[in-house]
């Protein structure tokens, strides 16, 4: 599908066909298409949970405002960061690259985040975002529905999961085949009042 179109026919979707099941191979496309997504410094920080486990969707949606989603989607995706990633052996991060880029790299992974947990915190949910379109887009490209979600009790669902201490869940994405149409699109604010040239 034309990115294009992809983006003007993406809408966030609230009733899916519970019985359907996506192919694992299109579950293993939607992955690596997400993990294509950009992160600061490469450092490659979001974590993709697939929550399968019928039991522990079930849980998840009585801490989600009971939202059918959650449970009818074929996919839950958990989309979390390791708020600590940019100093687990972060080398791996450029292992390609030329040695002098590489330790310019590392400098610079050092000193942007060390005991700045504000950036890593910020970083991560930057991160988290765009590998949620980028999993949006890519669920619609393959023809199917998608809805990023919050509005859920995300201490206790970490909590569920298994959290560790030094990651965050940004949202959810749940995908799978809508059976409603959506609403008409809310209506959009005047380009005027979202577009500002150089300075507010």
């Amino acid at each position: 599908m034309d990115v294009v179109i992809a983006i003007k026919s993406r809408r966030a979707i609230k009733h899916f066909d519970p019985d359907y099941q996506l192919p694992q191979h299109d579950i293993d496309t939607l992955v690596s298409l997400a993990q294509l997504s950009p992160t600061a410094f490469n450092i490659q920080h979001w974590r993709f949970l697939l929550v399968q486990d019928r039991t522990l969707r079930e849980a998840i949606r009585a801490l989600s405002w009971m939202q059918p989603q959650i449970t009818d989607a074929s996919l839950l995706i958990v989309i979390c960061a390791d708020l600590k990633a940019w100093q687990k052996q972060p080398e791996r991060y450029w292992r390609n690259a030329p040695p002098e880029i590489r330790e310019g790299l590392l400098a610079a992974i050092d000193s942007y985040y060390r005991d700045c947990e504000t950036v890593q915190r910020d970083e991560a949910m930057r991160s988290c975002g765009i590998a949620a379109q980028t999993l949006m887009l890519a669920a619609q490209a393959l023809g199917y529905d998608s809805c990023p979600m919050d509005l859920a009790d995300f201490a206790e669902v970490g909590r569920l999961i298994r959290l560790p201490e030094d990651h965050v869940i940004g949202l959810f994405v749940a995908i799978g085949k809508g059976i409603r149409e959506p609403w008409p699109r809310g209506g959009a604010l005047d380009r005027d009042e979202v577009v500002i040239r150089n300075r507010f």
